[in-house]
C-alpha cells in the first residue's frame, strides 16, 4: 500500500471514522481501532457510545459473517484482539462514568472441552452489550462453576460446548443447581456448535443460543424479565 492511499484516521469525520473502524475491526487492526478509540475520545464522545456504536456495531457485522461462514475463525479471533485492544482503553473509563451495566455473567466451556472461540465472542460481544462478564475459560467442573457463581454472584450462566461428547456435561451441571436449591437463582443460557433448542430444553436450561448475537439478545430479553418480576413481586 502506498502513502498516497492511507487514511489518516484524525481526517475523517465521525461517521466516516465509525465506518472505518468497523473495517479496521473486520481485517483485525488493533493499532487502528486504539487510534480510532482514542480521536473519539478526543472529540468528547461519551465511552459507552464508543464502544456500542463503533466496536459493538462492527463486532455484529463480524459476527453475522462468522455464522454465514463468509468469515472464519482465524480471522474472527483477529478482529476480537482488535476489539480487546479498544476496550481496555474504554474499561476503565466505563467503569468511571457508570455506564449502564445490564447485567452479570459467568461463561464458561464445559469440562472435557478446551474449545473456546465461540464462548470468547459471545463474552466479547456481552461486555459489548453492557454486561460484566466474568470468563472461566475452558475445561469447567461442575466446581469450577459452583465457586465462580458463589463467588461473584451473577444473573446468568453461560456454558458452551463444542464436541458431542462434552455436551452432557451440562446437563451435571444444571442437575447439581437443581439439587442444592440454587437453580432458579440464574438465568442459565447454553450453546455451541453441536446442540439445539430441543437438547437446551432437554437439560433444563432457560435458553440454547446459536450464535453470540443471539446469546446478547437473549440475555437481554432474560433480564429484562427478571427485572419486571422483581418489581412485581
Amino acid at each position: 500500500m502506498s502513502e498516497e492511499d492511507d487514511i489518516i484516521l484524525s481526517e475523517l469525520d465521525d461517521e466516516e471514522l465509525v465506518q472505518q473502524m468497523f473495517d479496521d475491526l473486520y481485517d483485525g487492526l488493533k493499532e487502528e481501532i486504539q487510534e480510532g478509540v482514542n480521536i473519539l475520545l478526543e472529540r468528547g464522545w461519551e465511552p459507552y457510545d464508543i464502544l456500542t456504536k463503533a466496536l459493538v456495531g462492527g463486532m455484529t457485522i463480524v459476527g453475522a459473517d462468522f455464522r454465514d461462514g463468509i468469515l472464519f475463525v482465524p480471522e474472527v479471533l483477529l478482529a476480537a484482539n482488535a476489539m480487546k485492544g479498544g476496550m481496555a482503553i474504554l474499561k476503565p473509563l466505563l467503569v468511571e462514568t457508570g455506564a449502564p451495566r445490564v447485567g452479570k455473567m459467568v461463561i464458561g466451556t464445559v469440562k472435557g472441552d478446551i474449545h473456546d472461540i465461540g464462548k470468547n465472542l459471545v463474552g466479547m460481544m456481552m461486555e459489548g452489550a453492557g454486561f460484566e462478564v466474568v470468563d472461566l475459560g475452558i475445561n469447567n467442573s461442575v466446581e469450577a462453576y459452583l465457586e465462580a457463581m458463589e463467588a461473584e454472584g451473577p444473573d446468568i450462566l453461560g456454558m458452551s460446548a463444542l464436541l458431542t461428547t462434552t455436551m452432557p456435561y451440562m446437563k451435571v451441571v444444571i442437575d447439581t443447581l437443581v439439587e442444592q436449591g440454587i437453580r432458579d437463582d440464574y438465568i442459565v443460557l447454553v450453546g455451541g456448535a453441536p446442540l439445539n433448542e430441543e437438547f437446551g430444553k432437554a437439560i433444563g436450561a432457560d435458553a440454547y443460543c446459536r450464535d453470540a448475537a443471539v446469546a446478547v439478545e437473549t440475555a437481554k430479553e432474560w433480564m429484562g424479565r427478571k427485572h419486571n418480576s422483581a418489581a412485581t413481586a
